[in-house]
């Protein structure tokens, strides 16, 4: 991506402390006059919302931000993205071809995924970093670069080192200033704040009318792990509103695997709902009781009846699922199954 970034500090949204210390961060970092950050961050987890703000915030903002995924260019093309050609430097090469740091100068060059460059291309943004000079290919012209360079990855460098995958001097160029992006899963109720944000957004954009996310699957939110992090809850909220119909979100419209993972947390670890004597008086216990029910009628559902193997599904012993569905029949006071 090319062109200036209108994000401000304001998109990296969240009420957890350790959000409201990255807005800070963001801030403080983006009106400093540091050249090289680096982002830490999960698959998913915001870090190239945060380079955006980066940008936006600094007094760069009114020259480009460049983007460069080095996961995804192999390192010859890579070399020719940032530093470019002149015709006739190698086969194919028609015309010259102005770099990706010719179009930052002043603004901001954000390397997604840094840990994937091959060593020759380590070497040579480790010589770019240090001099800020730079030629293209084929060229005698020195050029050089006042861009601020933006890193990211989603693995700690240091390990990477230690591995002898990445270059140790290039990792301690890169340590001037670093920026952690703390997973969804630790940050707590963010998730409804994120979710409901993503949700106004969807049906917006595709015309979807769901209001409300059931306490069912705001409780399974809150358990599920997130390995996708923001961008996973993001994707999945829009599958709902693309593909259900509705206005409440229920367990029925999530992927059966998130179901399945936090079915054992839900239950328990036995399995068991706590013991009562009568019929529940509604709130949280009723709710509670209801939604383990339904998961169970779903893994029978899809399991044909068949006992043995819903327990599975669900994470319980054939037992064990025989016995809760007896204590949710007590506690429900009905008849099932």
């Amino acid at each position: 991506m090319n062109g200036p970034a209108t994000l401000s500090t304001a998109a990296i949204v969240g009420q957890h402390p350790s959000i409201v210390q990255l807005r800070d961060l963001v801030g403080r970092v983006a009106r400093s006059k540091a050249g090289i950050v680096l982002i830490y961050g999960e698959t998913g987890a915001g870090k190239g919302l945060v380079a955006r703000a980066l940008h936006a915030q600094s007094n760069r903002v009114q020259h480009n931000f460049t983007e460069i995924n080095c996961a995804a260019i192999p390192g010859n093309l890579l070399e020719s993205e940032l530093f470019g050609h002149e015709r006739g430097a190698f086969t194919g090469a028609v015309d010259r071809k102005v770099g990706l740091l010719e179009i930052a100068n002043g603004g901001s060059v954000f390397l997604d995924e840094i840990r994937e460059l091959d060593p020759i291309m380590q070497a040579k943004i480790l010589t770019l970093l240090d001099s800020r000079r730079f030629r293209r290919i084929g060229s005698i012209q020195e050029l050089t670069t006042t861009a601020r360079f933006i890193a990211a990855t989603n693995k700690i460098l240091l390990s990477e080192v230690a591995a002898g995958r990445f270059r140790d001097d290039l990792y301690y160029r890169l340590q001037v200033v670093s920026i952690n992006i703390p997973p969804l899963r630790e940050r707590g109720d963010d998730v409804f704040v994120l979710a409901d944000q993503f949700l106004r957004k969807f049906n917006a954009m595709h015309e979807s009318r769901f209001t409300e996310i059931s306490p069912q699957v705001r409780e399974i939110f809150k358990r599920y792990a997130w390995p996708g992090n923001v961008r996973e809850l993001s994707n999945l909220l829009e599958r709902i509103c693309i593909l259900e119909e509705g206005d409440v979100i229920l367990p029925d419209h999530l992927p059966p695997r998130i179901v399945r993972e936090v079915a054992p947390a839900a239950l328990g670890q036995s399995g068991m709902i706590p013991p009562s004597s009568g019929k529940p008086s509604g709130g949280y216990a009723e709710q509670t009781a209801l939604f383990q029910k339904r998961l169970i009628d779903e893994a029978l559902q899809r399991n044909q009846g068949r006992l043995a193997p819903a327990a599975e599904s669900l994470g319980l012993s054939r037992h064990a699922l025989r016995h809760q569905m007896q204590k949710l029949a007590q506690y429900l006071d009905i008849n099932w199954p």
